[in-house]
């Protein structure tokens, strides 16, 4: 299917709302109905239609056609947040006595989701190295029932063999899940590779403005059907009209802010790259990367976001370096039109910052829309500071 089709047009029935050219936001909480029967139908059967907007709402309907097709998927969910999109399937998927397999290091709310709340349910994780297909082999157990990625990781970037995981676990049984949120639909599709259910931060590139938190997960519609039936209704995470309509406003110009972003991002990494001060770019497409050929397999392009380490790390040059940028705001997310910030040591006190920890030095930075030689000569600036 044409992205441009997908993204101007696919569930948009002009003719039902005036002919407008954008959709309406059906700002309504319920829908009524002419008999008893056609009642009962709906009671009986949410997903089929729209009867209350906690389930499904027709601005809704119009983002989750697009964002299944940009997966190349039969259905879609979208949830008031990201972390929503990943833990409700999870909820939806796994029962008590059941394991999972994840890979180190996921971002900061899954490994919550993993390590805090699961196990209220009697429900088992398993961290391992994910560019180690092998060590996720290893790990299965007959009640493994979930193999969870993150490819790539959004912090230290590394990538695991999507379709080789797939294969294992199709062997086995087992329900695969990532988090494709650094890559997109644009850059990356999981479900070619025989991923069974991709989660992203709609939060991120799909609404690109830091005006909306939302989150989406794709994959077949008998799995999506699954987890809207008693999860995804009965925690009520569902993602607002308005919301709704702003994704459906930002995914029109998705391509071409990715576009602007990678190559913003590609001029500032190579600026980096050769800075005196600056110890390692973590970056999946960097020629340093052991991991270059499996990522550009599976990925069309990068977007915005790496990491920095600076040359004999401390602390202290560490928070020199990011409280002196002028323009880089200090903040959380990406995917906005804006550059960000985010050292590892902000997650942290002060007393448990390790300078031999790998993880506790990097300085993750999201390159915007802003032209590249401004973001480099704010970071040129704060580098001379150190």
């Amino acid at each position: 299917m044409d992205i441009s089709y997908i993204l101007n047009e696919l569930g948009e029935e002009r003719d039902h709302y005036f002919n407008a050219i954008a959709p309406p936001i059906v700002q309504t909480s319920n829908f009524k109905f002419n008999t008893v029967d056609d009642f009962r139908a709906a009671l009986a059967d949410e997903y089929q239609g729209n009867l209350y907007t906690r389930g499904f709402n027709p601005t809704v309907d119009i983002l989750r056609k697009k964002l299944a097709a940009l997966d190349d998927a039969e259905d879609a969910l979208v949830f008031g947040s990201g972390v929503a999109a990943v833990s409700i399937p999870v909820l939806a998927l796994l029962k008590q006595g059941d394991e999972v397999i994840c890979v180190e290091n996921p971002y900061s709310w899954t490994i919550k989701l993993f390590n805090d709340l699961l196990p209220k349910f009697g429900i088992k994780t398993t961290f391992v190295e994910g560019s180690d297909t092998t060590a996720i082999e290893a790990a299965i157990t007959p009640q493994t029932k979930l193999i969870y990625l993150e490819s790539p990781n959004t912090f230290s970037f590394e990538v695991q063999d999507l379709a080789t995981i797939a294969q294992i676990a199709k062997a086995n049984n087992i329900i695969t899940m990532i988090d494709n949120s650094y890559c997109s639909p644009l850059y990356q599709q999981p479900i070619a590779y025989g991923i069974d259910l991709v989660a992203q931060s709609a939060t991120k590139y799909l609404a690109g403005h830091s005006d909306v938190v939302a989150g989406v997960v794709t994959g077949k519609k008998q799995l999506i059907k699954k987890i809207f039936e008693k999860e995804y209704m009965n925690i009520g995470a569902s993602v607002a009209p308005q919301n709704a309509w702003l994704l459906l406003r930002s995914l029109r110009t998705l391509p071409i802010r990715l576009e602007k972003i990678t190559s913003n991002a590609s001029k500032v990494i190579e600026y980096l790259e050769q800075h005196e001060k600056v110890e390692k770019v973590l970056h999946p497409f960097s020629a340093t990367n052991k991991q270059l050929h499996l990522a550009k397999k599976q990925m069309k392009a990068c977007g915005g976001l790496f990491s920095i380490v600076l040359k004999n790390s401390s602390l202290d040059k560490i928070e020199t370096f990011c409280n002196s940028l002028k323009h880089i705001l200090m903040a959380v997310s990406w995917g906005g039109y804006e550059s960000l910030l985010i050292p590892a040591c902000a997650g942290m006190s002060k007393a448990n910052f390790d300078p031999t920890n790998k993880r506790h030095i990097l300085i993750r930075i999201y390159v915007g829309l802003e032209e590249p030689e401004y973001i480099i000569e704010d970071l040129k600036q704060a580098l001379e500071k150190i």
